[in-house]
């Protein structure tokens, strides 16, 4: 079956999302194609993406991007919906305000809280500090389970079109009790690092959204941009400390796909991946 991603804009959930679903590349249920905007979000990018994704003709689409009750995702949601195509939303907190929207389209939706706006201020963001933060972001998605949630729901949508039932669109808000809970850490130090970092990314939009929409002189917003990449650091740095607890264990969770597609787990390093019951 085909699975399609649009992806207009960026958020930390996007960069990775497709590859969860085939990590070793070998898996042979599923064939997967991605098709990117880039940074920009626009109108005239929605319907240049939607119509290409159309023509691969999808199972299933997932749209990508930040806030997607803005114009452009709006319209990349509604143009893959009206083509008959089961469509899931994948964003950040500020789509909740769309949250009735998505419902009344049909459309399924998993909206990461944790997955912070970065501080888009020329004064301080380059490609460097772009590319740095978005790799903090990652490892705290990992780490606290957000990308366990992402991909299993995804599965799931997958599972329920190749055995014919009523296709099941997830409709979930990943919030830190529901990340926290997909983890699979087992310590509950690991844990309790895991949830400092989840919820140490979500404050950053705080700081990002204020010194990027609010604030107007140019060196406080500077300075609390740079604050809250500072928080995304500590946390990125919580989330390594929480999986390091876990292989002292050696209790990592590993749940790799088989080429048909099933999730295996496993918990010991050296030890054969079990098919689930």
């Amino acid at each position: 079956m085909k699975v399609g991603f649009c992806k207009l804009g960026n958020i930390g959930a996007g960069l990775l999302l497709e590859l969860l679903l085939d990590e070793r590349a070998d898996r042979k249920d599923i064939d997967v194609r991605v098709i990117t905007s880039g940074a920009k979000m626009g109108v005239d990018q929605a319907v240049e993406v939607a119509e290409k994704m159309i023509g691969f003709k999808p199972n299933i689409a997932v749209a990508v991007s930040p806030n997607a009750a803005l114009l452009g995702p709006s319209k990349l949601r509604e143009m893959l919906v009206q083509a008959g195509i089961s469509t899931i939303v994948v964003s950040d907190s500020p789509t909740k305000k769309a949250l009735k929207d998505i419902e009344r389209s049909g459309a399924g939706y998993l909206i990461v809280e944790a997955d912070s706006m970065i501080g888009a201020r020329r004064e301080f963001l380059d490609p460097n500090e772009m590319s740095l933060f978005n790799a903090d972001l990652v490892k705290v998605l990992t780490v606290a389970g957000v990308f366990n949630v992402l991909w299993q729901e995804i599965d799931k949508t997958i599972r329920s079109v190749q055995s014919g039932q009523t296709i099941a669109l997830p409709r979930i808000i990943v919030n830190r009790d529901k990340a926290i809970g997909s983890s699979g850490l087992s310590n509950p130090y690991a844990k309790s690092k895991a949830i400092a970092a989840y919820e140490i990314a979500k404050n950053v939009a705080d700081l990002t959204v204020e010194g990027c929409f609010v604030l107007k002189d140019w060196e406080q917003y500077t300075q609390l941009v740079a604050a809250a990449h500072e928080m995304m650091r500590q946390a990125a740095k919580l989330a390594d400390q929480a999986r390091e607890i876990e292989k002292l264990n050696d209790n990592v969770l590993r749940m790799p796909h088989s080429q048909e597609g099933e999730p295996y787990s496993k918990r010991k390093l050296l030890e054969k991946p079990r098919k689930p019951e």
